[in-house]
Order: C-alpha cells, then structure tokens, then sequence
C-alpha cells in the first residue's frame, strides 16, 4: 500500500476505485465498503484508493470540545487499512481552510482532477464538503457530468446493524467489549510506550508492566481487568490488564497496567500494543494487599481459560 501524506503527492492510479471518510476504526461497516471497493477494481482492473484526513474534522471545527476520542491512531489506521488490501491510501490535513471547500469544488477539483474517479463508493448516509452539504444524491447527479459512476452502500448490508464509530466507542466506555469487537470485527486495541511505575505489583508477585498511551484523543477502554494479547519486541504474549485508578493503594490516577505471563525483561521505554480480549471483572477496592493478590490469582487463572494457554 502506498501512503500519501497530503493529496498533492498522490502519483495516479489506474482506473482509481474510490472512497472518502474518516474510516475511524476501521470497523466492520468500513470493511463492508472496503471490500466492494476491492471487488470493482478487480471487475475492472482498477486499483483502490482512500481518501481520508488527518487530524480528525470535529477536533478542527470543534476544537473546545475536549470529548472526542477516537478508537484508533493514525498509525493503527494505517496498519488496518493496509491489512484491508487497499492499493492507494491518501491521508489529506483536514485544516479550517479544507473545511470551506465547497462539495461541488470536492467533486471537480479532488474527485476528479487530482484522482481521476472512475467509480465512487460511499457508506450509507455519507456527506461531504462545507457544512456536510454534499450527499448521495449530490454525487448521483454529478457523476454523469464528471465521468465517474457512484455507489451507495445501504445500512442493510452490514448485518442488519448500522454499525458506527460513536456505537463502539459508547460500548467501550461501558465496558462492553463483546459488543465493541464485535462491531470493529477485530479486538480492540491500545498503543502506548512502557514507563516506569510504583512496582506494588512486584511486591504481590504480579509484576506489571505501566503503559502511557502516545495519543491524547484514543479511546480508553472503561476500567476493570482484562484478558489481553500483547504485542512486545516483535513478539505476541498472553496476559491480563488493570485500567483504573487502584482503589486498594489509594490510587487517585488512572493508570493501564499490563501483567505479562512467564516474562521477565527490562522494557522500559519500548512500544507495547495491547488487543482487548475479553473483560474479566470490573474495578474493585479489596481489603488489603492480600485479598487483591488472591483475586489477581483468580484473574489469571481465568484470563489464561480464555487465551488457552
């Protein structure tokens, strides 16, 4: 996949199949439109291309509101678009002035003159261009015109269910990672560098490993103990996860702590990805140091069920 940081450095495609939007998650309504993306250019021997925009729309319109948070990076967007088999992927800066670009001017100047779109496909209810007032019907008309066909997407395709970014972030601040993965259509996933922390896990043998997420606006999962897949040094490990503030030691920080089964390495400093498997319990305040180690050993025991290990 090639990666254009800006439009201007988009190089051509043949017979460009294409489509735009923010694609935040990738999730399993992207994936619809993906993969019929996917099926026309191989139909007409095209190749695909993605228009998205960095950074996010609503934090450049909306920039006092401090509640966006969004389920992936850039960098895990580029990853999981790259896994989608995508052929051209352009991520645009979306600033104030791109805000202003009319859809008419989206169509002429982006669609067409520096894409050259043979066939558009969009998702269900997509709008477009300033104050979102280009639509499927905007496009439909256009097409002809501009010689280039559009297809829409309809909300049926995808299960029956119309799966959005905003459902499976409101399911990940719940806790309800079966519904979250569900609709990504993979597990969840967090990056973040590995720093040092109190070491109170080492002192009830379940050492941890602390992680500090890179991006202010990704989504962190609501806080309780999780069964986990950790991506480390270029191998992946097994293990569970607490994200909370450790109501047992008075904690009044939120932390993300990460027990690693059967490691032993000095990794501070190194980038960590963790893949949200299941939720084991929500956070709790025990007693004393004891009765929290006797229930990590009941967390373990149970997140090593569910990873088969």
């Amino acid at each position: 996949m090639k990666v254009y940081r800006n439009i201007n450095e988009f190089e051509g495609a043949k017979n460009p199949v294409v489509t735009t939007g923010t694609f935040d998650g990738v999730h399993i309504g992207h994936q619809t439109i993906l993969k019929r993306l996917q099926e026309i250019a191989t139909k007409h021997r095209g190749e695909t291309v993605l228009l998205t925009f960095h950074p996010h729309p609503r934090m450049v319109l909306f920039p006092d509101d401090h509640g966006l948070e969004l389920l992936t990076t850039q960098e895990e967007k580029i990853r999981l678009l790259e896994k989608s088999g995508i052929d051209h992927l352009i991520i645009h800066p979306f600033t104030r002035e791109f805000s202003r670009t009319t859809s008419i001017d989206f169509i002429k100047e982006i669609l067409v003159t520096q894409i050259g779109t043979k066939k558009l496909v969009i998702g269900y209810d997509h709008h477009f261009g300033r104050n979102r007032e280009g639509s499927f019907e905007a496009l439909k008309e256009s097409g002809p015109v501009y010689g280039f066909d559009v297809e829409e997407i309809p909300a049926q395709d995808v299960d029956n269910i119309a799966v959005s970014s905003t459902k499976i972030r409101k399911a990940l601040e719940e806790g309800d990672l079966a519904t979250a993965n569900e609709y990504l259509g993979y597990e969840y996933m967090l990056s973040g560098t590995v720093i040092k922390g109190n070491q109170i896990g080492r002192s009830i043998d379940f050492p941890t490993a602390n992680i500090e997420v890179g991006d202010s606006v990704k989504l962190t999962p609501a806080n309780g103990v999780y069964a986990v897949r950790i991506e480390l040094e270029g191998a992946v490990h097994k293990g569970m996860l607490n994200i909370g503030v450790r109501p047992t030691v008075d904690g009044t920080n939120r932390q993300i702590e990460a027990n690693v089964f059967d490691f032993d390495r000095d990794i501070y400093g190194k980038e960590i990805v963790l893949h949200f498997v299941e939720k084991i319990r929500d956070e709790k305040k025990f007693d004393d140091l004891e009765a929290l180690k006797k229930q990590l050993e009941i967390d373990r025991n149970k997140t090593k069920q569910i990873l088969g290990y």
